[in-house]
């Protein structure tokens, strides 16, 4: 858990900091709070959230200028308990939804480390 709240840690600081010099970058359309949180991830794009929000989301990714996708990490927990998520993953302005992929991560990963 340390690890987790030390990456999160690290990612506000660098969340921040890139803020800044991503200022003149910023998508349109992305709601308020929403700050770059990585630089460009192979095969994914630069990734974009509310610090706030993190480590659920909504995660945003961003390719060219374009948000491109939109994630979010649902604690297996939380589905065994019922939990419905209708009203987070809805389209940005100027949005559709194409298409939606669904992937278990049974060992959590770096960031993360829990079944999600």
């Amino acid at each position: 858990m340390n690890r987790f709240l030390s990456l999160l840690a690290l990612l506000a600081l660098t969340a921040s900091g890139a803020a800044a010099a991503a200022a003149q970058a910023r998508p349109a359309g992305l709601p308020a709070g929403v700050i770059q949180i990585s630089p460009c991830v192979a095969t994914m794009g630069e990734h974009w959230a509310n610090p706030k929000t993190l480590p659920f989301g909504p995660i945003y990714g961003v390719y060219d200028g374009k948000v491109v996708f939109t994630e979010i990490m649902v604690d297996q927990k939380l589905f065994e308990q019922g939990k419905g998520w209708r009203d987070v993953l809805r389209p940005l302005p100027g949005h559709a939804i194409d298409h939606v992929d669904i992937a278990f991560n049974p060992h959590g990963h770096e960031g993360y480390p829990i079944p999600h």
